[in-house]
Order: structure tokens, then C-alpha cells, then sequence
């Protein structure tokens, strides 16, 4: 199966965007009050040497808008300046039109009233106008690289203790916003700045459909802040956003991300940056906007500053201009995609592909939200199984068929699934797929246990679930001994996973095989995993939640699921094109449309750590050297080219 690799074009032209989001020091968010042409042309100077060639830029909505009929002719010619000097630099940018949230802070034009932003039709035309206005002014101006309508509208348009906004309004409000930028004369690629934090992305309904608005765009634009209890996921979180990004088959641009480093030390920061670029490149994203240029300490006093005082020190750039290690990271990041010409590559195919089960993006009568955190979490630990094994994945979206192009179909800790995909997944084994599903019962009480019709059949086991009732699991650590061999685990090899969970979720099942056989076993001599023939294909069955004891814990990976994958995929035939027996380095392959090949190594060690990749070719340096072993710095990245 193709994974998305799409890219934003420009007059028929691949783009690859590398820049900042940009206020200026002299004023933040005010900037255009404090305007001064000589700062903002020293501060895109430093951006530039460093490789950065685009910024997103603000229109600070009550500045530039403060009546409903007039726009400040004064702004207006600032920002002309700011555009000027990109121009003057050979750089572009891509403005925002409604800016009113930003940075722990929402701001109002006077004249709003407490008006619905998506509703009112009258704020709605107000809007739609000012888009249509600065556009007509900008839309012929060589710097301007695309247009975003707002800066997370689900955080301005919807406070938290507020409900929703409808879908059906918003998807409204973004049609005519972006009919308005094509009224105004833009041309350039169009998207939102919302996020990319609807139901399809993360599984909390926020009003804004990455589906339904993704048909209007050119491109998705998730912002990425997450935090987690593991560094290996924490390090793969935004892939993984970009991944289901791609739910709208639309270029992924990762348009915000970035840390305050009142939050962390210079040396980590730098490594979250190198891990969070090459990470989601190798995730599907194909532009990356950095949250932001530059620290604020001269702006204490000013709001959102003051009260949000770590928001200063998000910047790339010190308050003096000077460096930070996440704009070095940057820098070198850009030189690898010269180096790799990275506007003409795709990454590789995938005969292996996880699926996306439908509860995550839609509800259903009688369904619960509440399951849908499992969904995401145990998807995303299985998502970082598969980078420790170096099995490149597929999504497949339930809600838009199975696809037929996989030889693996991975289901970790899928509790819900509709009755047709699973017929058609059962269909696929038939026709020769491997089918892997580990068993949940879910985090909630009700609706405990699987929905999953057809189980006994399709695995070859009778259940012998207690109705209503869970099977603890006692032990801290549950270890899978092999009877058999499976995949390059060989018989009398043993599996351990560290116990987590809640009431609900920490629980096996228990199985009598029926046609199935028995592949390993636990402490107790239960049956762990366990395998059924079908046709020309395979059912396969963990009868515990393994990727969910994990996503629960605390410093976990790599746990021994990446070795449970690997073996997966050899029974499955699909064939990994690098190999680095080493879970904490990461081996994927970018594909040059001249038929170059790419490895990326992305290291997850705290010291230097040397491998030595297995491949069915030889491998050379970008500078043409042969290479036998690779030395990956602390949390380092090499890049080296695939020979036949």
C-alpha cells in the first residue's frame, strides 16, 4: 500500500517548507504596533543562514480589523514591509487571516459582541470579507507561499468550558473562508490553522472534521504539543499525528511544533527537535513550521507573557537573535533535505498496515467516547512496535474499506470492529493475509469485553470468558515462552511484557484451541499466542493485551512487542529492506523518483550507539563512501543511500 507522502505544490511544482512561525521580538503579537523594519530583516537573516526559507505570519485580528468595514491601512503597509523583506532575503510566508488566540491567550476585535463565530451570519460575512480584503492586497506578492484562515479556531471559537461548535456550522464557516481566499484572487495553497485535533486525528470531536475539511484544503496542518510517560512514544507522537493526518489524502505539513526551554535542558531540546523532524518525515509530513522564532524576555510585562511567562522562550532564536540548539538542529536538518533532494521523494511502500478502527472517528448509537482514548493510545504504542521492529506500516481506515494491498493486518487491542470489515478482514486471510489481533477488554465498565463477532472461529479457540467478569492478570510481568517456532522466534525463546492497566484492561483471555494451534504459553502453561490456517492465510491471536500494558506504562519501550512484529512480518512475508537488530535505532527507506533509495537511522539512545544494518544491498554515505557499521551521536540521525 502507498503511504502518503503527498506534497504541497506550487504552479505545478513539488514544495517542501522549512521555516518558523513568526512574531516579532519587538512586539510579539503587537508586533505590527511596534513595527520596526530594521528587526524584522536582522531576525529573517538569522532564519535564513540557517536554512529556514518560510515563515507563518499573524494578522493580529483586532489590529488590522478594528471596525467590521475597514482594515488599518497602517498594519497594512507594515506587513507589505515584512513581505518586502522576505522577498529581499529569498524567503516567503504564508499569512494567517483570524488571529485571535495565541499563545495561552484570546483576543477580540471591539466590535465582536460576544457574536458566534460560525453561526452569526452576520460576524460570519464580517469575516468572509476581511479574508476576501487581504488577500485582494497580498495575493500578487512573490513572498506569499499560501494561505492559512485562522490559528486553532477550536480554541478561539469554542472555549473549554463551552460546548462544541456543530460540525455541520464549521465546515460551513471553512467553505466560505476559503472560497473567499479564491474570491480575493489567492492562488496559493489554502488550509486552515486549526490543528489538525478533530475526531479523525484524535478521537475527541472538537467540531472540526479533518475529513470533511480536508475535501476544501490543500493541505492538513496538525500542531503537535503532546506530552508522554516514555520517551520513545513521546519522540514518535507527532509521526504518529501526521500519519492520521493523512485521513484527508492530503499533503501533511507539520505546521506547529517546538518546546520552551523554561521546560528543558539546551541539549534536550535539541534532541526533541532532530527526533521530531526526521521522525515525522519518515511519518508522512512534508513541511515543518517551527513554533517559533524567536524569545520574548523583553515582553514580560505583556500579555500573554505575563501570565504565561514559559511562552517567551519557545523561540528558536534567543532574545538577542542569537541561536538556539533547536534552530542548529534545523539547520542541519535542511542540509539533509538538499542532500536527498527530498521534494522529488516518496516514502516506500508498506505490505503491512494498522488499522484504524472506526469508533475512533464516529459515533454510534449507544456508543461510548470514552473508549476512544484506548483506541489512540494503543494504536499509537503499536505504531512504535513497528518502528522498533523496522516494519514499514500502512494506515488502513476502517471507515474507508480494507485495504487490499497489505499482507499483514496488525489490530492491537482492537475491542470494536464492524461486522462487515471484519468479515472482509477474514475474507483476506482466506485469499492469503496474516491477521494479528491482541485481545482487550477495555478500560470502561460498560460494554466490557470484545464486540467482535465470529471470534472462535477465526482464531480457532473456544472463549471461556465469565460474562461480565474479567480474567486478572495477578503476575507484574507476563512471560511468553515459544513452543514452536514463529517468524525468528525460535521454540524455547521467551517474550516478557511489564503488567499495567486498570481494573478493566488489566485481563487475559482464556482459550481452549479448537483448530488453532498453540504457539506460546504463559507462566501458568495458558495459551498466549496461537495461530489458525485459513485458506491461504493466518489468523493470529495474543490473548493479552500487550500493547496496552505498555501504552500504560512509564519508560517502557522497547518492550518485547517489537520482537512479537518482527516475527509477524516474517510469517507474513513482507519483507523489511533495512534491518538494524537494535529496537532503540529505527531503519526506514525514502525513495528518490530517480530510483535512489534512502535509509534514514534514527538513533534512541542517551550515547553513541553503533550498528551495523542488514540490507539485501551495500550501503554508502551521501558523499559516496562505502558503509559497513553506522555511529548514531545521543538520539542522533544518519541518512545513508541504498545500493542494489
Amino acid at each position: 500500500m502507498r503511504r502518503n507522502s503527498a506534497k504541497v505544490t506550487a504552479a505545478g511544482q513539488p514544495q517542501v517548507w522549512l521555516g518558523a512561525n513568526f512574531w516579532s521580538r519587538t512586539g510579539g503579537p503587537l508586533m505590527w504596533r511596534n513595527y520596526s523594519p530594521e528587526v524584522v530583516r536582522e531576525e529573517l537573516r538569522v532564519l535564513h543562514d540557517h536554512g529556514l526559507r518560510q515563515t507563518r505570519s499573524f494578522f493580529y485580528w483586532p489590529d488590522f480589523m478594528p471596525t467590521p468595514d475597514t482594515v488599518d491601512e497602517q498594519k497594512v503597509a507594515h506587513y507589505q514591509d515584512f513581505l518586502d523583506a522576505h522577498t529581499e532575503i529569498g524567503m516567503t510566508s504564508i499569512p494567517t487571516f483570524l488571529v485571535g488566540h495565541m499563545s495561552g491567550d484570546n483576543w477580540d476585535p471591539e466590535w465582536r459582541g460576544g457574536r458566534d463565530l460560525y453561526a452569526d451570519v452576520w460576524l460570519v460575512s464580517r469575516q468572509a470579507w476581511f479574508v476576501q480584503r487581504m488577500t485582494e492586497r497580498f495575493a500578487e506578492h512573490p513572498a506569499v507561499a499560501g494561505w492559512l484562515l485562522s490559528n486553532e479556531m477550536p480554541i478561539y471559537g469554542r472555549l473549554r468550558h463551552e460546548p462544541k461548535a456543530p460540525t455541520e456550522q464549521v465546515s460551513a464557516w471553512a467553505q466560505l473562508m476559503v472560497q473567499a481566499v479564491r474570491a480575493g484572487g489567492g492562488t496559493q495553497p489554502v488550509s486552515l490553522g486549526d490543528g489538525a485535533w478533530g475526531i479523525e486525528v484524535t478521537g475527541v470531536d472538537n467540531g472540526f472534521s479533518v475529513r470533511e475539511t480536508g475535501a476544501m484544503v490543500d493541505f492538513v496542518g496538525p500542531h503537535v504539543y503532546r506530552i508522554d510517560s516514555d520517551p520513545v512514544r513521546q519522540h514518535l507522537i507527532a509521526a504518529f499525528i501526521c500519519e492520521l493526518s493523512a485521513v484527508a489524502d492530503k499533503p501533511v505539513v507539520l505546521e506547529e511544533f517546538g518546546l520552551s526551554s523554561d521546560q528543558v535542558s539546551p541539549e534536550n531540546a535539541g534532541h526533541y527537535y532532530r527526533q521530531t523532524l526526521h521522525n515525522s518525515l519518515l511519518g508522512g509530513s512534508t513541511g515543518w513550521v517551527a513554533w517559533n522564532n524567536t524569545d520574548y524576555d523583553d515582553l514580560i510585562g505583556q500579555g500573554p507573557y505575563s501570565h504565561h511567562p514559559f511562552e517567551m522562550h519557545f523561540g528558536i532564536t534567543d532574545r538577542t537573535g542569537a541561536p538556539k540548539p533547536p534552530l542548529h538542529e534545523l539547520a542541519a536538518f535542511a542540509e539533509v533535505l538538499d542532500e536527498v533532494d527530498f521534494a522529488r521523494c516518496e516514502r516506500s511502500d508498506a505490505r503491512a498496515s494498522l488499522l484504524v478502527t472506526e469508533y475512533l472517528e464516529r459515533g454510534y448509537p449507544f456508543t461510548q467516547d470514552d473508549d476512544r482514548p484506548l483506541i489512540f493510545d494503543t494504536l499509537h504504542q503499536g505504531y512504535v512496535a513497528a518502528r522498533e521492529a523496522d516494519l514499514p506500516v500502512g494506515f488502513t481506515r476502517e471507515r474507508d474499506g480494507v485495504d487490499t494491498d497489505c499482507d499483514l493486518y496488525l489490530l492491537p487491542c482492537v475491542k470494536q470492529i464492524q461486522g462487515p470489515t471484519w468479515q472482509r478482514l477474514r475474507e483476506r486471510v482466506a485469499e492469503g493475509a496474516v491477521l494479528y489481533l491482541s485481545y482487550t477488554a477495555g478500560e470502561v465498565g460498560h460494554h466490557r469485553q470484545p464486540w467482535i463477532p465470529y471470534f472462535d472461529e477465526t482464531f480457532g479457540v473456544r472463549k471461556e470468558i465469565t460474562y461480565g467478569v474479567v480474567d486478572e492478570v495477578a503476575d507484574e510481568e507476563v512471560v511468553f515462552t515459544f513452543v514452536e517456532d514463529f517468524g525468528g522466534i525460535e521454540a524455547g525463546a521467551t517474550l516478557r511484557f511489564r503488567v499495567s492497566g486498570n481494573e478493566h484492561s488489566r485481563s487475559f483471555l482464556p482459550v481452549v484451541p479448537d483448530g488453532a494451534e498453540v504457539v506460546a504459553t504463559d507462566a501458568h502453561g495458558n495459551p498466549a499466542l496461537l495461530r489458525r490456517a485459513t485458506g491461504e492465510g493466518l489468523a493470529v491471536l495474543c490473548t493479552y493485551p500487550v500493547e496496552l500494558f505498555a501504552a500504560r506504562s512509564t519508560r517502557v519501550n522497547p518492550d518485547d512487542s517489537h520482537r512479537l512484529y518482527a516475527a509477524l512480518a516474517e510469517v507474513a512475508g513482507v519483507a523489511r529492506e533495512v534491518v538494524v537488530d537494535d529496537p532503540k535505532v529505527f531503519a526506514d527507506v525514502v525513495v528518490h523518483e530517480d530510483g535512489r533509495r534512502f535509509a534514514w537511522l534514527v538513533s534512541q539512545h542517551a550515547a553513541d550507539a553503533t550498528v551495523v544494518p542488514r540490507t539485501t544491498g551495500s550501503l554508502r554515505s551521501l558523499s559516496g563512501d562505502p558503509v559497513s557499521e553506522v555511529t548514531l551521536a545521543p538520539f542522533g540521525v544518519e541518512v545513508v543511500e541504498l545500493k542494489s
